[in-house]
């Protein structure tokens, strides 16, 4: 069974998101058989290299809110992340461009190590205030979870997977995704939101159950597990 997971590496729901569905995954009684597969989806494909300013000045200007409703909406993602056993450090967070991470993240892929290149530029960005559009961070990062330094610098010298990032896009936009995280069972069940873990089980034995039998036209000769 696969599942799809559309995130920004800079979405800190995507971060809770990630924790409540690697507890459902565990308790999850087909968990061997189930792909999980880091889609991308940048939450600001215009934004700069690195944004300027203070974080709550910007989200306050953005959403309309008074700087100290933004300070306090913070505080409340990083009280419910910490429930998570995750620190969030929003004080020293360095926003900017996440597309060259999200290209890592497919290169990771290719070496089966996708999953922990997304679990360790989560946390390099909300934990280690680390810059996303930086190729030096993105090179370390990589290097840690096993890539070899020589390709992830000749992927980031170049175009490498950035029409991979596209396609994801452009399916999460064809599948009417347009908030992360996304998570999608099979293209037939999806679930938006960082859900408990109790709700993200129950997604899952639900796409589980809904998996239909492969339809076989049966009648010619063939042979089987007893012989031919």
């Amino acid at each position: 069974m696969d599942v799809e997971i559309w995130s920004d590496i800079a979405c800190p729901w995507c971060y809770i998101g990630k924790r409540r569905f690697e507890d459902a995954l565990a308790r999850f009684e087909h968990r061997d058989d189930v792909h999980v597969i880091w889609r991308s989806f940048e939450l600001d494909p215009t934004a700069p290299r690195e944004r300027d300013g203070d974080r709550a000045t910007r989200l306050a200007s953005k959403y309309g809110l008074t700087v100290e409703r933004a300070r306090e909406l913070d505080q409340h993602v990083t009280e419910t992340a910490a429930g998570e056993g995750l620190d969030f450090r929003f004080d020293i967070a360095r926003s900017g461009l996440t597309f060259d991470a999200h290209r890592v993240v497919h290169l990771a892929r290719e070496h089966g190590l996708q999953d922990a290149m997304k679990e360790r530029l989560l946390r390099a960005y909300f934990t280690e205030g680390q810059l996303m559009a930086d190729h030096e961070t993105l090179v370390r990062a990589a290097v840690e979870v096993g890539l070899g330094e020589e390709e992830v610098r000749q992927t980031l010298a170049s175009d490498r997977f950035a029409e991979r990032v596209r396609d994801d896009e452009r399916t999460a936009a064809q599948l009417g995704i347009n908030a992360v995280p996304t998570f999608v069972v099979d293209r037939a069940l999806g679930a938006s939101g960082a859900h408990p873990p109790e709700a993200l089980l129950e997604l899952l034995r639900e796409g589980w159950a809904r998996r239909s039998p492969v339809s076989v036209l049966a009648g010619g000769e063939t042979c089987d597990v007893d012989g031919c």
